[in-house]
């Protein structure tokens, strides 16, 4: 596609909450908290932002380096990019594409748990019943029909918003939802903070105890990193495709990477000094803000309020995040078939919604069905997450470092200076592959 024809991001503020709207999700909000309250709080952070540093903001270069040169989605882009006899390479592209719709379809699931909790919280329901209700509260909801109710109206939203395009649709959204989800950040942090004990959730989060560091711990940190930053999926590739030639991608890249890392440490500035104040475990895992949070909302002042703003933050940085993964599947659709935008939306989002229910009735009419042991979620969960993304990283790292024209390599790396695209370079050719395959063996294995 001529970069004429090509639609773009008109702004740079655009680009930028964008980005940052496709990486900030519950990887966020909702794991970052739970891994690090599982690896030590203060270890696990200062791991996490060396492996942001190291691999994640190469990584992402590398996605938006594929998407600007070729102006197309990952699968055509590593179609484009490959040298003559190297066109098997879009078996790795088709591999993101893949990747990012079935994440979508389980992820919608997960989102859609969040307009529950915020309808509930907005009714008083959330808060309304005694300490210690939650885990039965969200077992009985999963297990239900209303489950797969919110999951569709989930997707419906984010169809919606990608039918109406890049500037209209995902630039427009984004520009209004990213300043909302700061400001919510900003209310919940400051209430946290005023909570009777709340330095020692922030000690617990910032204090480093070097004994907790240990192979777990990196391997952890990162995957967090990659989960976080959205690599591997080939959604930055079709951001990077949209940006204008003048946007500079070191700076947009290490501004996404910078951005999102603070997300997660306000996540963990919310959750931890509420933890520590209610006397709650903060290695409670992944159930923290399901079942942990909602716990805490009912013996706080104004329970009803913070957890009506919590889980709209949550909300918000979920729909940011869906969105990407909706229009990843849309431009390959767009692209590969050369569909009109209605029928691409209208196959990517019928694609998601049916696995997608799948995905929900998981949790009850559905889980006795089982594949490998896993029910249909849990597999679609372990093999993207453990396998594809993972996968999906490592290849666009070593197809950038070493496959790409080291020219169109370096020329869509400017204007960074020399030292900084030299170091790029040699992180995506030795660093990164080599740490995401250690993760990649490890999720295998562990």
């Amino acid at each position: 596609m001529k970069e004429d024809n090509r639609p773009k991001f008109t702004t740079k503020f655009g680009v930028i909450a964008a980005t940052v709207g496709s990486a900030v999700g519950l990887g966020n909000i909702w794991r970052f908290p739970y891994e690090a309250g599982m690896h030590g709080g203060g270890a696990f952070l200062l791991v996490n932002l060396l492996c942001v540093l190291l691999i994640g903001i190469p990584v992402v270069c590398a996605e938006f380096v594929l998407g600007r040169a070729s102006r197309r989605n990952i699968f055509g882009a590593m179609d484009y990019l490959a040298p003559k006899g190297g066109k098997w390479w879009r078996i790795a592209g088709f591999l993101g594409v893949l990747s990012g719709t079935l994440i979508l379809s389980f992820y919608a699931v997960v989102a859609g748990w969040t307009l529950e909790y915020l309808f509930q919280s907005l009714s008083g329901n959330l808060t309304a019943g005694g300490v210690r209700e939650s885990h039965a509260e969200f077992n009985n909801f999963t297990a239900g029909w209303r489950c797969v109710f919110w999951t569709i109206v989930l997707l419906s939203i984010n169809g919606v918003v990608v039918l109406r395009g890049v500037k209209k649709g995902i630039e427009n959204v984004s520009n209004w939802l990213m300043p909302l989800l700061f400001v919510l950040l900003v209310m919940m942090t400051v209430n946290s903070l005023l909570l009777p004990g709340a330095m020692d959730g922030l000690r617990f989060l910032f204090i480093p105890d070097m004994a907790h560091v240990d192979s777990s711990t990196f391997l952890s940190a990162l995957g967090q990193a990659f989960f976080s930053l959205s690599v591997g999926l080939g959604t930055l590739t079709v951001y990077g495709s949209y940006f204008p030639s003048d946007t500079k991608i070191v700076k947009s890249a290490s501004i996404m990477a910078g951005l999102d890392t603070l997300v997660a440490i306000v996540a963990g500035m919310i959750i931890f000094p509420a933890v520590f104040a209610f006397g709650k475990e903060p290695a409670a895992g992944p159930q923290l803000v399901f079942e942990v949070l909602p716990d805490i909302f009912r013996q706080m002042t104004g329970g009803a309020i913070w957890s009506s703003v919590f889980f709209l933050l949550l909300l918000i940085a979920s729909l940011t995040s869906t969105i990407s993964l909706s229009e990843t599947g849309v431009a390959f659709c767009i692209e590969r078939w050369h569909l009109k935008r209605s029928k691409a939306v209208a196959l990517t989002m019928g694609f998601v919604t049916f696995f997608g229910i799948f995905c929900a009735l998981s949790f009850g009419p559905l889980a006795h069905v089982t594949f490998f042991g896993m029910t249909v979620f849990g597999l679609f969960d372990y093999v993207t997450s453990n396998i594809f993304l993972p996968l999906g990283g490592m290849m666009v790292s070593i197809f950038v470092g070493w496959i790409v024209d080291r020219v169109t390599v370096d020329k869509q790396l400017s204007p960074a200076s020399k030292y900084v695209r030299k170091s790029i370079v040699f992180l995506l050719r030795y660093v990164c592959p080599l740490a995401i395959l250690a993760v990649f063996i490890n999720n295998l294995i562990g």
